[in-house]
C-alpha cells in the first residue's frame, strides 16, 4: 500500500465523520433547552461520568467546564463504588454518557442519584435504555455510522458526544457572559495566558512611575529617572502628560549641564500612548514600529481626549520577561 492509499482512506473516513456530525442538529430541542437551564441554575458542582470512551469524552468535556470558571470533576462509575459516590451531593448535577445506554456499571451511580434526587442528564443513543429510564432530562443522540472500516470502532459516535458537551459548554458559556478577561483567570499560564495579557497587566504605576512636574529643574529629573530604572521621565502639567525625556536625551543634554535647565526645553511631546486594554503583543509591535523602548498607557477614555492622564507604563522588558515576542 502506498501513501496514496493511506491518504485515501484517511479522508474516506473524515468525510463519514463530517457527514454524521451533521445529525448534531436533531439534539438541539427542548430536552437540550432544558439541560442548558439546569447547569445555569446548577447550586453546586457539574459532575460528568461515562465507562470506556464516553469516560475519556466525559472527563474532556469536564475539563472544558472546569476551564472556563464552572466547578467540575469526573467521576468513574467503577471507582464510584468504592467511596467516590461521597463526592456527589443533592445539589450537583449528574450528566452520564454513554452511546448504548446500557453499561452495567453505571446501574449503582444511577440508584444512588436517584435514591438522593440528584438531578441527571443523560446522553445515549436508545431511548428505553437503563441510562435513559432514571434520567431527569434525555438527550438522545443519533444512530451515527462509524469511520472504520467494520463500522465498529468508536469513532464517529464518540466525536458527535464531545461536540455535544462542547455545544453545552459555549451555550452555557454565552448566558453567562463569559469573556476573554476571565478566561485569562482561568489560564495564567503557557500560550493562552501570554496571547491574553492586556497592557494593565504588565504596566508599571503608581510610585513606580518616573514622573515629574513639568517645572521641576534639570537635577531633580536626573535623580527620579536613575531611581526609578526605566529609562524615561514623564512630564506632567497638571496632572495631565505633557511630555517624555528619554534617557537619551538627558545624555545629549548633560554637556550644556546647568541647575536651572528647563525640561521643557529637551522633552519630546505628545509622546506614544496606549490603552490600558490593548494586548500586549499589539504593544510590543508597536515599539518594534517606532524603533522605542517605552509606551504610556492611559484609560480607554482618555485616549480619546486631548489631555491624558497616565495610568502606567510598558517597558520593554516587561513584555519579554512575560514571554511576549
Amino acid at each position: 500500500m502506498n501513501k496514496f492509499n493511506y491518504i485515501s482512506i484517511a479522508k474516506k473516513s473524515a468525510d463519514i465523520q463530517i457527514n454524521e456530525l451533521k445529525k448534531i442538529k436533531k439534539i438541539f430541542n427542548k430536552n437540550f433547552v432544558n439541560a442548558v437551564k439546569l447547569i445555569l441554575n446548577c447550586k453546586g458542582k457539574i459532575i460528568f461520568a461515562g465507562i470506556g470512551k464516553s469516560g475519556l469524552i466525559a472527563r474532556k468535556i469536564s475539563a472544558t467546564f472546569s476551564s472556563v470558571g464552572i466547578p467540575s470533576f469526573f467521576c468513574d462509575p467503577a471507582q464510584a463504588l468504592h467511596g467516590d459516590m461521597g463526592q456527589i451531593e443533592k445539589r450537583d448535577i449528574l450528566i452520564i454518557f454513554s452511546y448504548s445506554g446500557n453499561t452495567s456499571e453505571l446501574t449503582n451511580m444511577l440508584k444512588y442519584a436517584n435514591r438522593f434526587r440528584i438531578k441527571i442528564i443523560g446522553v445515549a443513543s436508545k431511548p428505553d435504555s437503563l441510562l435513559m429510564k432514571a434520567s431527569d432530562i434525555k438527550i438522545i443522540l443519533p444512530k451515527v455510522r462509524e469511520s472504520d472500516e467494520t463500522g465498529m470502532v468508536p469513532t464517529s459516535s464518540t466525536t458527535i458526544t464531545l461536540l455535544l458537551g462542547d455545544c453545552l459548554a459555549t451555550t452555557v458559556m454565552r448566558e453567562r457572559k463569559f469573556s476573554k478577561e476571565k478566561f485569562k483567570i482561568f489560564h495564567p499560564g503557557g500560550n493562552i495566558g501570554k496571547v491574553l495579557l492586556l497592557a494593565k497587566d504588565i504596566m508599571v504605576s503608581g510610585e513606580k512611575m518616573p514622573v515629574v512636574n513639568h517645572n521641576k529643574r534639570f537635577k531633580e529629573a536626573l535623580r527620579i529617572m536613575n531611581k526609578k530604572k526605566l529609562g524615561i521621565l514623564v512630564i506632567l502639567k497638571k496632572s495631565f502628560i505633557e511630555g517624555i525625556v528619554t534617557d537619551g536625551d538627558i545624555r545629549r543634554e548633560i554637556k550644556n549641564y546647568s541647575k536651572n535647565n528647563d525640561l521643557n526645553k529637551i522633552m519630546t511631546k505628545n509622546p506614544m500612548v496606549v490603552n490600558e486594554n490593548m494586548p500586549a503583543d499589539k504593544a510590543l509591535a508597536i515599539m518594534n514600529e517606532k524603533k522605542i523602548t517605552s509606551l504610556l498607557v492611559v484609560s480607554d477614555k482618555d485616549l480619546k481626549r486631548k489631555n491624558k492622564k497616565i495610568k502606567g507604563i510598558i517597558h520593554i522588558h516587561f513584555l519579554l520577561q512575560n514571554g511576549i515576542k
